[in-house]
C-alpha cells in the first residue's frame, strides 16, 4: 500500500502495517512519540492496521490531538481503577477535555478526598501493568446485551440512542472494557503523571430531569515536570477565581432558595456594574447610537416572527396560561433571550429613507437563558444577566465601515479594562450539513460569510475558523477569552444578519425609490456585565483598577481624636465623586490597615495628631505601600487623574 505524508511525499509499506509501525520505518524516536494519527482526515489509532492506500499524519504529546488522545485513555484508566475499587459503581462518560479529562460515576456514595488518593494509587499500578489497548466492535444487540450483562445502564442508553448505521465500538485494556469511539494511545503505560484534581455533581447528559452524577476530574502529562507547572498554576488560579474571591470581597452572593444562575449582586458588585454601564452607554452615545428601553417579554407571535421560537425555545422561559404553548387560542409569553426583536419595533415605529441610514441602537438589556445547571458557574454563565447590546441597521455600501466602528468600540472597551493580550477572535460560520439549525438558503450564508471574511482580512484581524457556531440567522465574529482556568467563554460579539429584516418588513427607501430590507448588524461592546466583573475580579486578583473599584479610598484615624476630622476628609473627597469609607472603629491602626488590603482598597489614608496638625494626609497604596504625607489637593488631583486616564494598576 502506498502512504502519503503530509510534505507530500509517498511510500510503499507492507499491506496491514499499523500506524506505529509505519512510523517506526521512518523513525524510532518518532514510533516513540507517536500517540494517534490521522488517516485521510480522520483522527484514529496508531495501534489499528491500515489496508489500502491513505495519506497519514502522526500526532504526539505536543499535538492537541496527541494530548487528547493520552488523556482520553487517562479516563478509562481512571473508570477502571474506580471498577476495581468499587465494583458496585455504574460507568457513564468519560472524554478528554482541554488540559485533561473527567469520567462521569453514579457511585452509592459520595467519593471523598481519601477516595481520590486511594484511586490515583490504584491508576499509578495499571499503567505500570502495561496493559495492551485493544478496539473491537459489536453488532447493536450484541453491544447492549453485552454491556447489560454487565450491568451498565448508562451504556446501554448510550448505544441504544446511536443510529442504526453507527459503528459500535468497545475498548479493552485487560479485564476492563469500555463503549467508547476512540481514539487511545497502545497501552496504560504510556499514560504517565496523572492527577485526579476534584470532584464535582453533574446531571446525566446534563439535563435537571436526570440523575446527579459524580465527575471526577483528572489531568495528564507527558512530564513530570509539566504537571506540576501545571498544578502550581491551578493553585494560583483557584486564589483568583471569582466564584471564590468576589463572595470574600462581598461583590455577590447566591442563595439556593433564589436559584442556580441568579446571583445577588451586593452593594460593592452593584457599583462596579453601574459604573461600567456608565462608562458604556457614554461612549456608545459618543458614538452615534441612539438608546431604547424595551420590555423584558414578549408574546410568542414575536418569537415566531423572528425565529427564536423555532430555533431558540429550548432555551427561553415560556409563561401560559395552558400547558400547551402551540395552543393558538392561548396567550403565550416568553421573557427575552434576545434583544433584537424589540429594538426592531422601533426601527419600525415609522417609514426609513436611505437617509436614515446607519441608524444605531443601543440597549442595557436584561436578558434570560434557561441555562443547564451544569453549564452555570459564577458569574461567568447565567440564567439572568445584563448585556450591552446594540444592533444596527444600514445600507449594502454601509456594512463594512459600521462592522469596523463596531469592532474599534469592542477593542476600545477591551484595552481599557486591560484584556487586549487575553482574547482571540473566532469566525463562527454555519454548518452545511445541518442547516436545520438555521434559517435561509446555502447561497446567501455563503455570500454572507465571504462578505464577513473579506471584511475581516480587510481590518487585519487575525482570526480562526469555527463551523457549526453562527447565529441561527447570521455569521458572526466572536471575541473569545478565558477564564482563570483556562476555560473558554465569549466575551463580545458581532454579528451580520441578512434575514431578519425581512421577516420583520424592516424597510427604507432608496435613492432610486424602491423599498429595500436593510443589512443588521448584532453587536456587543463590552458584552455581559457580570462576566465582565467576573474576569475582571479574575484578571485583577480582586484589585480592580481605581477608575472602577467600588471603594477607592478608605479614611483611617489612629484614635478617636482624628475621628471628625477623617469624616470631614470623607465629605471632601466625596464632592468629587470619588467613593470613600471611613474606619471609624476602636481598632488598632494596624489592622484597619491590614482588613483595608484585604479588601483590595486602592488608598488608604491614615489620620494622627501629626497629620492633624501639619494639615497633611499619610497616604498608603495597596500596590505601592507608604507614598509619605502630602495635602489633600495633590492626593485628589493623583487620584482623579489616575480615574480620567482609567489607569489598569
Amino acid at each position: 500500500m502506498f502512504i502519503t505524508f503530509p510534505d507530500g511525499n509517498k511510500r510503499e509499506f507492507k499491506d496491514g502495517s499499523t500506524g506505529i509501525e509505519i512510523a517506526a520505518e521512518i523513525s524510532p524516536r518518532l514510533a516513540k512519540a507517536t500517540l494517534s494519527c490521522d488517516i485521510d482526515g480522520v483522527h484514529s489509532d496508531a495501534f489499528r492496521p491500515i489496508t489500502g492506500d491513505h495519506a497519514i499524519k502522526f500526532y504526539t504529546f505536543a499535538d492537541e490531538n496527541g494530548r487528547w488522545a493520552y488523556r482520553h485513555t487517562a479516563s478509562h484508566v481512571l473508570a477502571q481503577a474506580v471498577k476495581r475499587l468499587y465494583p458496585e459503581v455504574k460507568l457513564a462518560i468519560g472524554p478528554a477535555i482541554e488540559n485533561g479529562f473527567y469520567y462521569d460515576f453514579d457511585a452509592p456514595s459520595a467519593f471523598t478526598p481519601e477516595d481520590l488518593v486511594k484511586i490515583e494509587a490504584e491508576m499509578a499500578r495499571i499503567e505500570k501493568e502495561d496493559l495492551k489497548v485493544e478496539r473491537f466492535e459489536l453488532p447493536r444487540a450484541e453491544a447492549i446485551k453485552f454491556m447489560e450483562e454487565k450491568g451498565e445502564p448508562y451504556k446501554v442508553e448510550l448505544i441504544r440512542d446511536l443510529p442504526e448505521d453507527a459503528v459500535i465500538s468497545f475498548y479493552r485494556e485487560g479485564d476492563f472494557v469500555d463503549l467508547c469511539a476512540g481514539p487511545h494511545v497502545p497501552s496504560t503505560g504510556i499514560v504517565k503523571n496523572i492527577k485526579l484534581l476534584n470532584v464535582a455533581g453533574a446531571y446525566w447528559r446534563g439535563s435537571e430531569k436526570n440523575k446527579m452524577l459524580q465527575r471526577i476530574y483528572g489531568t495528564a502529562f507527558e512530564k513530570k515536570a509539566d504537571l506540576d507547572a501545571y498544578v502550581t498554576a491551578l493553585e494560583e488560579a483557584k486564589k483568583r477565581d471569582h466564584n471564590k474571591l468576589g463572595r470574600e470581597l462581598e461583590l455577590f452572593t447566591t442563595v439556593d432558595i433564589i436559584g442556580q444562575g441568579l446571583p445577588i449582586l451586593l452593594p460593592k458588585g452593584a457599583r462596579v456594574i453601574q459604573l461600567l454601564q456608565r462608562f458604556v452607554e457614554d461612549e456608545e452615545q459618543k458614538r452615534g447610537y441612539n438608546l431604547t428601553k424595551t420590555p423584558f417579554m414578549a408574546k410568542r407571535e414575536l418569537y415566531k416572527i423572528s425565529g427564536h421560537w423555532d430555533h431558540y425555545r429550548d432555551g427561553m422561559f415560556i409563561m401560559s396560561d395552558t400547558p400547551d404553548v402551540e395552543d393558538e387560542n392561548a396567550e403565550v409569553f416568553a421573557l427575552r433571550p434576545m434583544t433584537c426583536p424589540f429594538q426592531f419595533m422601533a426601527y419600525l415605529n415609522r417609514a426609513r429613507s436611505y437617509r436614515d441610514l446607519p441608524l444605531r441602537y443601543n440597549e442595557t438589556s436584561t436578558l434570560f437563558r434557561n441555562e443547564s445547571s451544569g453549564e452555570m458557574h459564577g458569574l461567568i454563565r447565567l440564567r439572568q444577566f445584563t448585556i450591552s447590546e446594540g444592533h444596527l441597521a444600514c445600507r449594502p455600501d454601509q456594512v463594512e465601515d459600521e462592522f469596523k466602528g463596531c469592532l474599534d468600540l469592542a477593542k476600545f472597551m477591551i484595552d481599557t479594562l486591560g484584556f487586549t493580550d487575553d482574547v482571540s477572535y473566532r469566525f463562527s460560520k454555519w454548518d452545511e450539513n445541518d442547516t436545520a439549525k438555521y434559517i435561509g438558503d446555502k447561497a446567501s450564508w455563503e455570500s454572507t460569510q465571504n462578505m464577513m471574511r473579506t471584511i475581516l482580512n480587510d481590518l487585519g484581524v487575525q482570526f480562526t475558523e469555527a463551523d457549526g457556531e453562527a447565529a441561527f440567522y447570521g455569521p458572526k465574529l466572536d471575541i473569545q477569552i478565558r477564564n482563570v482556568y483556562g476555560k473558554e467563554d465569549t466575551l463580545i460579539t458581532i454579528q451580520i444578519d441578512f434575514q431578519l429584516a425581512e421577516r420583520f418588513g424592516m424597510v427604507y427607501t432608496d435613492t432610486d425609490g424602491q423599498k429595500k430590507f436593510p443589512y443588521v448588524i448584532h453587536r456587543t461592546s463590552i458584552g455581559c456585565y457580570e462576566r465582565t466583573l467576573a474576569l475582571l475580579i479574575e484578571k485583577y486578583a480582586g484589585a480592580l483598577p481605581t477608575w472602577i473599584a467600588p471603594v477607592q479610598v478608605k479614611v483611617l484615624p489612629i484614635t478617636d481624636r482624628a475621628a471628625d476630622a477623617s469624616v470631614e476628609i470623607q465629605k471632601s473627597l466625596e464632592q468629587y465623586g470619588i467613593r470613600v469609607e471611613s474606619d471609624l472603629r476602636n481598632e488598632k491602626i494596624g489592622f484597619k490597615i491590614r482588613e483595608a488590603q484585604m479588601q483590595k482598597v486602592p488608598y488608604m489614608l491614615v489620620m494622627g495628631d501629626k497629620e492633624m496638625e501639619q494639615g497633611l494626609v499619610a497616604v498608603r497604596s495597596r500596590k505601592d505601600g507608604d507614598l509619605g504625607t502630602m495635602t489633600l489637593e495633590a492626593f485628589r488631583a493623583k487620584l482623579l487623574e489616575e480615574v480620567a486616564t482609567r489607569a489598569k494598576s
